[in-house]
């Protein structure tokens, strides 16, 4: 995997306590910085998902075409 370097501008308070936590776990600042970012990221793609099937679930066609598509103990065929 290739790194890039890259500056972020954060809040002075913010800072200091990740320099505290930096210490406690003896780790890089760069080590929580990608963890922090991976979560967040994570995140989001569970929001675009969870929105997905909610709207996927208030639309009539695919409610309809669910349940064309289940069987009677209503789980999807496999095929």
């Amino acid at each position: 995997m290739t790194a890039e370097k890259i500056t972020v501008t954060i809040p002075h308070d913010l800072k200091e306590k990740l320099v505290n936590i930096k210490a406690e776990l003896k780790t890089s600042m760069s080590a929580i910085y990608k963890e922090a970012l991976e979560a967040y990221l994570e995140k989001k793609e569970l929001e675009k998902w969870e929105k997905g099937a909610l709207l996927a679930s208030a639309d009539k066609k695919y409610q309809s075409l669910s349940k064309e598509l289940g069987n009677a103990e209503g789980k999807i065929f496999e095929y």
